[in-house]
């Protein structure tokens, strides 16, 4: 079932101008939502690995939870199918899987924010976040198709799973889209289980709930743009690694390739963002402070983008867009995410059971909108 809306869209813009215009709404909104909720992959993984109570863990199970929600309910109504996107239909790489989402859940840990946090953060004048980001773009660019991608297709090269239903972990234990409806459905009750014992804000909630429904809607439009265009245009998700390298391409040196989902995507979050720091008062520029704090960035920003681009997608791209169409890769993306968060975070921000300070405006942690701050 296509909507008339887009139709309407693709008769209007044509191909190529509707496709960027579905990924600057979609932008928007997860802009928007992820900085008023303070969404980030990072922050929920050590709040868990320290046993903490902040309600971070409570924010990323909503955003997770309603994704799947989502996008599963889509399907279920014919109105979406994930058969031809390339997480599925492609062929895939469980030790790029593996390896690459250990990489990146150690570099958003000394990065002190995922891919996706730092965009948000730069929108707000984080410049730290700005610095890093441009790191992870080109990085993830040399990865892609510059002087790491020989090592990137070695790795991914080892352990491989064919496209279609192996690949497919609704196919592969037989749950369908009833049983992951389901799944989702309990990791929702838990949220919202945690949020009144934690009193997370309404924005906490609210925001992550509407990062949520902006995975569902990105992979809704890009499907239905595909089912009313003439040329092919790929099924996607909403995701940052390989948008961020090919922003970066098209900004350098391709400056005349068309429009497309990516193009509207990028600028609309930082878009989303911005206006949702400045509604609020919350614009600030920020920098580093020191040296040492500044390699440790650079230094995730290096992990991040060769570990998204090896993986095939970084915390949104894999943590919530994958694993909301129940990809295989996604999820082992995901374990190796949380686990090689929790042990970096361990190591290197932890002494026994002690907490090593961040330094003063080094964080890229904020309490949510409305949370008491003690």
């Amino acid at each position: 079932m296509v909507s008339p809306f887009i139709e309407t869209l693709v008769e209007s813009l044509g191909e190529d101008k509707a496709l960027a215009v579905a990924g600057l709404t979609v932008g928007l909104a997860f802009g928007f939502f992820a900085q008023r909720s303070r969404f980030c992959l990072r922050s929920a993984v050590i709040e868990f690995a320290r046993n903490g109570l902040g309600g971070k863990l409570t924010v990323w199970l909503f955003a997770f939870a309603t994704a799947l929600l989502g996008t599963q309910l889509l399907a279920m109504l014919g109105w979406f199918s994930a058969v031809d996107a390339r997480q599925i239909a492609a062929r895939g790489s469980l030790s790029g899987a593996a390896i690459g989402g250990a990489l990146f859940g150690m570099g958003m840990i000394l990065a002190r924010g995922c891919s996706s946090r730092l965009l948000v953060l730069a929108a707000q004048g984080n410049l730290r976040s700005v610095i890093s980001g441009l790191v992870f773009a080109v990085t993830a660019q040399a990865a892609w198709t510059g002087m790491l991608s020989p090592l990137r297709e070695t790795i991914s090269a080892w352990w491989t799973v064919d496209g279609g239903a192996s690949r497919d972990l609704l196919a592969v234990t037989g749950i369908g889209h009833g049983g992951a409806l389901l799944f989702a459905g309990v990791w929702l009750a838990a949220a919202v289980f945690w949020a009144r014992r934690q009193k997370v804000p309404v924005w906490g909630w609210a925001g992550a709930v509407g990062v949520g429904f902006s995975i569902a809607g990105a992979w809704w439009a890009t499907y239905a743009i595909s089912k009313v265009s003439f040329d092919v245009h790929p099924i996607q998700a909403l995701s940052f690694t390989g948008p961020s390298a090919e922003v970066l391409t098209r900004v350098l040196f391709a400056s005349d390739r068309p429009f497309n989902f990516d193009m509207g995507l990028m600028p609309g979050v930082l878009a989303g963002s911005f206006v949702a720091a400045a509604l609020f008062g919350e614009l600030k520029l920020e920098g580093f402070e020191g040296g040492a704090s500044m390699r440790r960035y650079i230094a995730g920003a290096i992990a991040m983008g060769f570990g998204g681009m090896l993986a095939g997608g970084c915390a949104v791209g894999a943590g919530l867009s994958g694993a909301a169409v129940f990809t295989m890769t996604s999820w082992v993306t995901l374990v190796a995410m949380w686990g090689a968060a929790a042990l970096t975070d361990r190591v290197m921000d932890r002494v026994g059971d002690q907490h090593v300070p961040t330094p003063t405006g080094q964080g890229f942690d904020q309490p949510m909108p409305g949370a008491v701050v003690s």
